[in-house]
């Protein structure tokens, strides 16, 4: 039950408009997760950027199991399996970002998309930790059973990542 595991991999392109871009970040997150895309809206109203809220402005997908972890062995290949520890928060969860997406192990250019990165975010959890969040038979998951940032520092060098 200690056993920490990956809960999911969320990847993020934040283009700020709708349009051929959104369109095309949408496509490249499916290409390179393998994965159905959504759009992600505006949640508050911002006049200086002339967006409206509700108007769609990036994509996201969610990656969980085997291919949640076979997409982040990956994208860390375009890290050089390096993040730094301000990566990691409190509660031992860690992003980072990939500034050019053909840095990405098997991404070939595309000149419709041009140059966009996208950020990569993974959630830990341990086993068990579910009684928090289901509906029947809620309690509280001990102190002792949560994820600290320094146990995430330990399961990120222990799949081969360097923490600087």
């Amino acid at each position: 039950m200690r056993q920490i595991v990956i809960d999911k991999v969320t990847l993020n392109i934040g283009v700020g408009k709708s349009g051929k871009e959104l369109e095309g970040a949408k496509g490249l997150l499916e290409k390179l997760s393998g994965a159905k895309a959504v759009l992600t809206t505006a949640k508050v109203r911002n006049p200086i950027f002339h967006l409206k809220k509700g108007d769609p402005i990036g994509t996201k997908t969610t990656l969980r199991g085997k291919l949640a972890m076979d997409f982040l062995l990956k994208a860390l290949k375009a890290k050089d399996n390096a993040i730094s520890g301000r990566s990691f928060d409190r509660t031992g969860n860690f992003s980072f970002g990939v500034p050019e997406y053909i840095d990405f192990p098997g991404a070939k250019y595309d000149p419709k998309i041009g140059i966009i990165g996208f950020d990569v975010c993974v959630s830990l959890r341990r086993r068990g930790a579910r009684v928090a969040l289901r509906r029947h038979a809620r309690s509280d998951v001990g102190k002792k059973h949560k994820i600290t940032r320094e146990d995430a520092f330990e399961f990120a060098k222990g799949i081969g990542i360097n923490v600087v």
